[in-house]
C-alpha cells in the first residue's frame, strides 16, 4: 500500500515550503516510517537556514493558538490541539509569566520559542523556556530545529492515520494503543526498527559562532578503532589502531558530505571524527579537533549526528538527531 499526499499536506506538518516541496516530490511513501526517515533527511540536510526560519515563523507562541503565518487551517487546528494541555493547566499568573518569557526569548533569538508542546503543562513549558534561554543563539537555533522535527513527526502520524493519538516512529507504541487502532480500523503505527536509510548513519554539522554562520569548507575525517586493544586507552595513543572510514568537506550550510557508506546497521565500535580547524582558522587556538565516541550493539540502527559549535578559541559538541 502506498500513501500519496500533496504539497499542502506536508506544509501543514512543517511550515517550510522547501520541506513540503521536497516531500511531495518523492511521495508516495510505502509506510509511515519511510516518510519519517525522508522527512529527517530533508529537514536536516536539504532545508537551508531560511527554510528553518520560515517553519519556525509558522508556529504561534505557546499560550496563543493563533499565528498570522500559519500555512493552513489544518496546521492551525493541530497547533491548538498540541497546546491543549498547556492551556488547560494555565492560570492567569502562569499565562502572564509565559507571555513575558516568550517576549524575552523572541527579543534575544529573533524567533518564537519552539517546543513540542503536546502533553506538556504550562509550568513544564515555562521551566524548559527558562532552561534554554541562557543558550547562545546558534545553540538555540539548533534546539529549535530539533523541536520542529519532533512536531513534524507528530503531525505526519496524524496525516497517515487521521487520528491525533498516534505517536511518531521511534517512540513506544503500547499494546493497548495497538488494540484501539485495530478496533477503530486505523492502520497501526509501530516503532521503526530497520527502515532503509537515506543518509549515512554518522553525520556532522559545524556552526561557527565567531562569524555567526555555518562553518563551510572544513575538512572532516572519520575513523574507526581496530587496534590490538579492544578500545583506545587514555594516555596511550596508537595511531595505527585508527582505520580510515571516509572524509569530506563541509558545504555552505556547514554539513559534511558522506563520511561512510549508507547502511541499515552501522558496525558497533569506537569512532573518531576529526575537523581540520587549523586550516579553517589559522590564527585560532585549535590546530584540529577530534571527538571520540562509541556506538553500542543496541544502537546499530540509530543515526548519530555529531555537530560541533566552534569558534577559534572554543568548541562544544553534543549528540544531535
Amino acid at each position: 500500500m502506498e500513501f500519496g499526499f500533496e504539497e499542502k499536506d506536508f506544509l501543514a506538518c512543517c511550515g517550510s515550503t522547501a520541506f513540503a516541496r521536497e516531500m511531495a516530490a518523492i511521495a508516495p511513501f510505502v509506510s509511515f516510517e519511510q516518510a519519517v526517515e525522508a522527512a529527517r533527511e530533508i529537514w536536516f540536510n536539504k532545508v537551508d537556514v531560511n527554510g528553518w526560519l520560515e517553519a519556525f515563523a509558522a508556529h504561534p507562541q505557546i499560550g496563543d493558538s493563533k499565528s498570522g503565518n500559519q500555512k493552513s487551517e489544518t496546521s492551525a487546528q493541530w497547533s491548538k490541539g498540541e497546546q491543549s494541555t498547556a492551556l488547560a493547566t494555565a492560570t492567569d499568573s502562569t499565562l502572564q509569566e509565559l507571555f513575558e518569557w516568550n517576549s524575552r526569548y523572541r527579543k534575544k533569538f529573533g524567533f518564537v520559542f519552539l517546543i513540542c508542546a503536546s502533553g506538556r503543562s504550562t509550568p513544564e513549558v515555562i521551566a524548559e523556556l527558562k532552561k534554554r534561554y541562557p543558550n547562545r543563539p546558534i545553540v538555540e537555533f539548533e534546539n529549535a530545529a530539533q523541536e520542529q522535527m519532533k512536531i513534524t513527526e507528530l503531525r505526519l502520524a496524524k496525516l497517515f492515520t487521521g487520528k491525533d493519538k498516534y505517536p511518531p516512529a521511534g517512540r513506544e507504541y503500547s499494546a493497548t494503543q495497538a488494540t484501539k487502532a485495530e478496533a477503530s480500523g486505523a492502520p497501526a503505527i509501530k516503532a521503526s526498527q530497520s527502515s532503509v536509510r537515506t543518509r549515512p548513519p554518522i553525520t556532522t554539522h559545524v556552526l561557527d559562532v565567531s562569524r555567526g554562520s555555518p562553518g563551510a569548507g572544513i575538512e572532516v575525517r572519520l575513523e574507526m578503532w581496530k587496534g590490538t586493544q579492544p578500545r583506545p586507552l587514555f594516555g596511550e595513543p596508537d595511531s595505527r589502531g585508527w582505520i580510515f572510514q571516509g572524509s569530506s568537506i563541509t558545504d555552505n550550510d556547514g554539513r559534511s558530505g558522506h563520511l561512510m557508506s549508507i547502511v541499515d546497521n552501522v558496525e558497533p565500535g569506537i569512532y573518531r571524527i576529526s575537523f581540520n580547524t587549523g586550516k579553517y582558522s589559522p590564527s585560532g587556538f585549535f590546530p584540529y579537533v577530534s571527538i571520540v565516541f562509541e556506538i553500542k550493539e543496541s544502537q546499530r540502527s540509530e543515526h548519530f549526528h555529531v555537530p560541533i559549535i566552534f569558534s577559534p578559541f572554543s568548541f562544544t559538541t553534543y549528540r544531535g538527531s
